[in-house]
């Protein structure tokens, strides 16, 4: 644990993990995403600037929970994001789904093609050291 700053009130707390803000902080913010959930599973055709608008929340807000995947727009939403990858418009996450199976795909075969050179390595009769 270290001391921190809360980065929204500024008051001193015990910092253990994740964003640096102190539990009431945290508790409020919590309260606003819920609020802003029920909002839009009220009103599933308005757009991100009149969810913010009715709930008191800032765009960047709402763009971080849709990236979190805690909160998702329906695929005839308003309301959507660029994939990172592509730039492709999505309703939840990061990526779309082909760049984020391209992208588990591309970890795979990283993975086995670094297991593939320490079985050659250690596969000699000679003691190997990786690097």
């Amino acid at each position: 644990m270290e001391l921190m700053n809360c980065r929204n009130c500024k008051k001193l707390f015990n910092y253990i993990a994740g964003e640096k803000l102190c539990p009431a902080c945290k508790e409020k913010l919590e309260e606003k995403f819920q609020k802003v959930k029920k909002y839009i599973e009220e009103n599933p055709r308005e757009n991100i600037n009149q969810v913010a608008e009715a709930c008191d929340v800032t765009i960047k807000q709402i763009k971080y929970w849709v990236r979190e995947e805690r909160l998702s727009f329906t695929d005839d939403s308003l309301v959507g994001l660029e994939c990172e990858r592509c730039g492709k418009m999505i309703h939840s996450g990061r990526f779309c789904k082909e760049c984020a199976g391209g992208l588990a795909d591309a970890m795979t075969n990283a993975y086995k093609r670094e297991r593939q050179q320490v079985v050659r390595k250690s596969s000699a009769g000679k003691m190997r050291f990786l690097d």
